[in-house]
């Protein structure tokens, strides 16, 4: 994979929106009933990053426990995670904790993550607040985004901010070796 390829995995519980947020990042419309996801589906999408076009290879993964094994199949060489969670389901922030240990046991600390705290357009319903999730971000070295996959609020932002930031660390990498 050319390091202009980026391989991006969201993970999380299943009913927090990943599809949807997919969705969003491609332009399609929200869809309300969206089935979960049964295995793995990706989309692509080229971003413009300090005129450069990355190659984004989105992968949508299954949140079902039934699932688990298969999904971390998919989570290898993933260049970007992102963590969701919606802000309407204490649970599912709860499992954040699970994803992060799932991930890090494949990766290590190498992709670039992010957390989104979903569905932000239901905040009357909010049962995860604003600083948990920032705290949450905080402590496993995420960039924390709120987003709404049905509004598209936050999302467009988010995915160029995680790409940003992967570019910022690949060209790290190459000025080290460079000066190797």
């Amino acid at each position: 994979m050319a390091d202009d390829d980026i391989k991006v995995i969201l993970v999380g519980r299943t009913g927090t929106g990943k599809t949807n947020i997919i969705n969003a990042i491609i332009g399609a419309k929200f869809d309300s009933s969206e089935m979960s996801t049964s295995t793995a589906a990706f989309v692509e999408k080229t971003i413009n990053v300090n005129n450069k076009d990355y190659h984004l290879a989105i992968w949508d993964t299954a949140g079902q426990e039934k699932f688990r094994s298969l999904t971390k199949i998919f989570i290898k060489d993933a260049k970007i995670v992102i963590f969701v969670y919606s802000i309407t389901d204490k649970e599912s922030f709860k499992e954040i904790d699970f994803w992060l240990e799932t991930v890090k046991n494949i990766l290590g600390d190498k992709p670039v993550f992010g957390l989104a705290g979903n569905k932000k357009d239901l905040f009357q319903q909010e049962e995860v607040g604003d600083e948990e999730g920032e705290d949450k971000a905080k402590e496993i070295g995420a960039i924390f985004k709120l987003t709404s996959a049905k509004t598209k609020i936050g999302i467009e932002d988010f995915v160029k901010k995680l790409a940003e930031e992967y570019a910022k660390k690949i060209g790290s990498l190459m000025e080290v070796r460079e000066r190797n």
